[in-house]
């Protein structure tokens, strides 16, 4: 999309995953598209990992404790591709809509907490793993590399795409900012860690904004008591999981487009004037006119990091071939 007037229709989910079934959260997730796309919308937001379900177990149980649904997880995590991307696709070529979801995928014997973006061809446009799972997630989830840290073009602009905690990276955040994102898709957990988990992730996505001069559109996921009580029998902890949700669209200048979801299911449609971008970064663009590459930059390592390497022996017969040619 290279036309900075056009206006672009986005939605943003905030619906709670099925805790059972991976299916489930799918007819959930093609639902939801299906409604968005009713309503006009061209990009449609889903949670971090909502596909299956975010581990919400490993939150309030002890790492000794957590062997069965760890496993559990695995079995419902979804592998890229699969059956799980072929109906996501499916709906993206069907309704016309990108969908972006952060689903939990399995690749061989490891997890990933991993963000798609599909367009509206279907095609598969981004796979983006999280780089730096928080604290309780590294028993969960292996990190991702570099090589997804990349703007991509769509049907409806620039997109960049952060995880969660990864808005705590500053030079992550930078990373896309520098590839001028126009649409930033942000993912968080929610139903978690209480209000104060929901005030700082509207100060971080609020911020990415004005920094970037981009829309940042975000979605957090949400659990009834009845899950929370599935989840754990401790008063203390379903304390824990509870408040955190922040299901928002923030403009380049750093407001809310709409009203935030912070309680409860429900979806947010906005529309996006994509002429403010320029508005907001001709008074501040910080990778460009109101940047200094002179006195700070930044290096991004976008190579993939292969478990296995191999290295060429030296060839000893050219060498003593070049020895014997200099001693003549």
């Amino acid at each position: 999309m290279s036309n900075p007037s056009t206006t672009v229709r986005v939605a943003a989910v905030q619906y709670a995953p099925d805790l059972e079934t991976r299916t489930g959260t799918v007819d959930r997730v093609l639902g939801a598209v299906a409604e968005a796309a009713g309503h006009g919308a061209q990009l449609v937001v889903f949670p971090e990992t909502f596909i299956p379900y975010y581990p919400y177990f490993s939150v309030v149980l002890p790492p000794a404790m957590i062997a069965s649904e760890h496993n559990r997880l695995y079995d419902n995590a979804v592998a890229i591709p699969g059956p799980v991307t072929d109906a996501l696709a499916a709906a993206a070529r069907l309704h016309q809509i990108v969908i972006a979801v952060g689903v939990t995928e399995r690749d061989h014997g490891s997890l990933y907490n991993t963000q798609l973006v599909f367009d509206v061809d279907g095609s598969l446009i981004m796979k983006h793993r999280k780089i730096m799972p928080a604290f309780h997630e590294r028993m969960i989830w292996g990190q991702g590399d570099g090589t997804s840290l990349k703007v991509i073009d769509s049907a409806v602009g620039r997109l960049g795409a952060l995880t969660c905690w990864e808005h705590y990276s500053p030079l992550a955040r930078f990373a896309l900012m520098a590839q001028h994102e126009q649409i930033h898709i942000s993912t968080y957990i929610g139903s978690v860690f209480g209000p104060v988990f929901t005030e700082q992730t509207e100060i971080q996505i609020r911020n990415h904004a004005l920094e970037s001069g981009c829309f940042v559109v975000n979605a957090t996921a949400w659990l009834s008591r009845e899950q929370v009580e599935s989840i754990t029998p401790d008063p203390k902890m379903r304390e824990v999981l509870s408040g955190g949700c922040m299901t928002a669209i923030i403009g380049p200048d750093g407001m809310h487009v709409v009203p935030p979801l912070t309680e409860g299911e429900g979806m947010l449609i906005a529309d996006l004037d994509m002429s403010l971008i320029v508005n907001r970064k001709r008074m501040m663009d910080s990778v460009g006119h109101y940047a200094r590459p002179d006195l700070l930059s930044l290096n991004v390592h976008s190579r993939e990091t292969p478990q296995t390497r191999v290295m060429r022996q030296p060839n000893r017969h050219a060498d003593d071939v070049q020895a014997a040619e200099v001693a003549e």
